[in-house]
Order: structure tokens, then C-alpha cells, then sequence
């Protein structure tokens, strides 16, 4: 016979499993959010060592450029505080999508080498917005009156 204060491990086991999975979105956020954040920081101080292989002339045009390089660098910084500091993580996270798809399409036709952190970033990115989804079921109406 059990006593209130004794669990059974059945409900040990549900407690545990239910404790662990309420903190997944966070960790994604967390870790989503350290994978844009560096790399984004890294394209204006340049502190991570350079890749051994000259970039694809794509990613030089982007360079060239003088707005493109930084704009979506800044996203990736802007993106990455945000979701580290837990503000404004919906907002985030729409910002996120196209430069993530972008990273996504940029190494899978011109650098398919590096795909692991591509799917993980994209991983990353549709967990949280399913994580999050209550929230954007009003944009996603469709047809919307002003407020």
C-alpha cells in the first residue's frame, strides 16, 4: 500500500517525462539563438577562424554588395538577442525563417559539405514556431480585418 508522500514509478516516470519536455522549447530557443547569435556577431568582428574553402561566388556577391552581407548579419545578431533574452520569441522567430531557409538553400546547392547545422537550425526554427503556434494562428487568418 502506498501513502501519499511515496509514488509509484509510474508516476515517477510520467512526473519526469512531463518535467523534461515543458523545458524543450526553451533549450531550442537557447540553442537556436547561440547558432544565429555567433555567426551573426562573427560577420562584423570576424573572431572565428575563416572556413578552409574560398566562398562560392554567391556568397562573395552577397559582400560585394555593401547592404546584403550586413542586413542579414544583423538579423542573424538581432534574431539571436532575442531569442537568448526570451523577448519578443514569436517576432524572433518569423525574423528567423527566411534568413534560415536561406542558409538552408545556400548550403544545400552551393556548399552541401556543411548541411549538419542547416537541418539543425531549420529543426530548431519549425519546432519553436509549432512550439508558438497559438500565437500566429491570427495572422495566419484568411481574411483579416484591421483593428
Amino acid at each position: 500500500m502506498t501513502t501519499d508522500t511515496t509514488l509509484s514509478a509510474d508516476a515517477v516516470a510520467t512526473h519526469t517525462s512531463k518535467s523534461f519536455a515543458r523545458h524543450l522549447p526553451t533549450v531550442g530557443r537557447v540553442l537556436l539563438g547561440i547558432l544565429l547569435f555567433v555567426p551573426g556577431l562573427n560577420g562584423f568582428l570576424n573572431f572565428l577562424p575563416p572556413p578552409p574553402t574560398a566562398l562560392p561566388e554567391f556568397a562573395e556577391a552577397l559582400i560585394k554588395t555593401g547592404y546584403m552581407f550586413p542586413l542579414i548579419k544583423g538579423t542573424e545578431v538581432l534574431v539571436g538577442v532575442l531569442l537568448l533574452t526570451n523577448r519578443f520569441v514569436p517576432l524572433a522567430l518569423a525574423l528567423a525563417a527566411p534568413v534560415v531557409v536561406n542558409i538552408v538553400a545556400f548550403h544545400a546547392f552551393l556548399a552541401p559539405e556543411g548541411m549538419v547545422i542547416p537541418i539543425v537550425l531549420l529543426a530548431l526554427n519549425l519546432s519553436l514556431a509549432w512550439s508558438y503556434r497559438k500565437l500566429y494562428r491570427p495572422m495566419l487568418a484568411l481574411r483579416a480585418k484591421p483593428g
